[in-house]
């Protein structure tokens, strides 16, 4: 008997029922561009909905980077109103800082997330092309398993003050590109094509070009590639569970004082296998640092070498040091030195640090420094080492210290700060290391 293939609304089912189901919920968003990967996704979400009854909100964000991203939005916003769903469009304009795709990714997600209110799941249309693309980018980049590992069907994102993540979920990564295509054109669906996808000064536009040269010439395909991110992220569920038993095995308890901080045993760390190693370090400078990414390979492998010859060094807003037998991360001085606000309860510092006292007007929150180091009580032993207190959370009124939960001060002081990773309050260095690194 020939097998039948399932049909690409049937595909999409199956990769809607294993991330959300069984119990789906009530109302989920969409991501559309107008280009024909998330067009092709629209039609398919509409059509699930018929029978899974899901509300369905839809939202575009134009990055203002090209004078066609308008109409775009507006070609979404028609098709929304045609298949009866609400739509927005979300605007954003560079400011001219920093690589501009990453600028522009985070946005999107900042933006989106600020939009979603209750809603927690947010569909993407990314593809099995995408994956075979972000694998080949990364590893002319020199990126270990963790980046060429496949992306998630379904990823959470925390973004600071928010009560809960936003969960991306991602239907499509079985799907081609020009599968969803097709679907669209036997539908007499509409789509529009960025012409910056034929544009070669985008990395992800020549690895696209290599691709299909490559596929050409019957030398390396797509699926191939995919293939491979998929065994990637398959080996590096394995190597996690060995970091987390190594960590359990090595961790040192730290003080409440110390909450931003991590501490290990040198000597035992010096006797695992150098990828366990490196796993580790990688994890520690991301946790502490509260970086939404791992460092790269290159200056993590000269971080260790020098702490595997007792020295230290600064890598990823984080210092490392080692402390009577024990290595100790914490965050770097310089990375938070400059980073002030005003104090308000709730308020968020360094993306870290929730302030949990109610102040009076005009203090601000800033790194402790050398300043408030010279006011603290002299005649109580500090509960944090001078060099790792000095990047600590502090609340000052002008220059007077008011309180940090890292030095003492006269007459004593409850602690005033909680830890938030990310935005996550009481997230262990266990739990993320289980969850594993964001990898797209």
């Amino acid at each position: 008997m020939t097998a039948v293939t399932p049909t690409l609304d049937q595909r999409f089912a199956d990769a809607m029922g294993a991330a959300l189901g069984p119990d789906f919920p009530s109302d989920i968003a969409l991501a559309v561009s107008g280009g024909g990967d998330s067009m092709a996704m629209l039609t398919l979400a509409h059509n699930w909905t018929h029978v899974w009854g899901v509300r369905l909100h839809v939202v575009t964000v134009d990055h203002g980077l090209r004078p066609e991203a308008a109409e775009e939005a507006r070609m979404v916003a028609q098709t929304c109103a045609e298949l009866g769903w609400p739509h927005s469009t979300l605007r954003w304009n560079w400011d001219g800082q920093g690589n501009l795709m990453d600028a522009a990714r985070r946005a999107r997600l900042s933006l989106i997330g600020r939009w979603r209110g209750d809603i927690r799941d947010v569909l993407m249309a990314h593809t099995a092309d995408d994956m075979a693309e972000t694998f080949l980018m990364r590893l002319a980049r020199g990126a270990g398993v963790e980046g060429l590992s496949a992306m998630q069907p379904v990823r959470e994102v925390f973004e600071p003050g928010e009560a809960r993540p936003m969960r991306i979920v991602r239907p499509c990564l079985d799907m081609g590109r020009e599968e969803l295509r097709h679907y669209l054109r036997v539908l007499k669906g509409t789509w529009a094509d960025d012409p910056s996808n034929e544009d070669d000064s985008y990395d992800r536009v020549r690895a696209r070009k290599l691709i299909a040269r490559l596929e050409a010439e019957g030398e390396l395909s797509g699926p191939d590639l995919t293939a491979a991110a998929k065994r990637m992220a398959r080996a590096g569920e394995a190597l996690r569970a060995r970091a987390l038993q190594v960590w359990k095995e090595i961790a040192v308890e730290i003080p409440p004082e110390r909450a931003g901080d991590l501490l290990f045993d040198q000597s035992a760390f010096q006797t695992i296998e150098r990828d366990t190693q490196l796993r580790l370090l990688a994890a520690a400078l991301q946790f502490v640092s509260g970086a939404e990414y791992r460092p790269r390979e290159a200056p993590l492998e000269a971080l260790l070498d020098r702490l595997l010859g007792g020295g230290g060094g600064t890598l990823h807003g984080c210092e490392l040091r080692i402390e009577r037998g024990r290595v100790a991360i914490f965050r770097e001085y310089e990375a938070v030195r400059d980073t002030v606000c005003p104090a308000t309860q709730g308020a968020l510092w360094d993306g870290r640090w929730r302030l949990c006292l109610d102040v009076r007007k005009g203090t601000e929150l800033r790194a402790l420094g050398d300043d408030g180091w010279a006011q603290r009580d002299r005649t109580a032993p500090p509960p944090v080492p001078y060099h790792a207190a000095r990047s600590a959370p502090a609340l000052f009124d002008g220059a007077r210290l008011v309180a940090c939960d890292a030095v003492a001060l006269s007459g004593g002081a409850a602690p005033v700060f909680e830890l938030c990773r990310s935005g996550r309050k009481g997230l262990s260095f266990a739990a993320f290391l289980q969850s594993g690194p964001q990898t797209g």
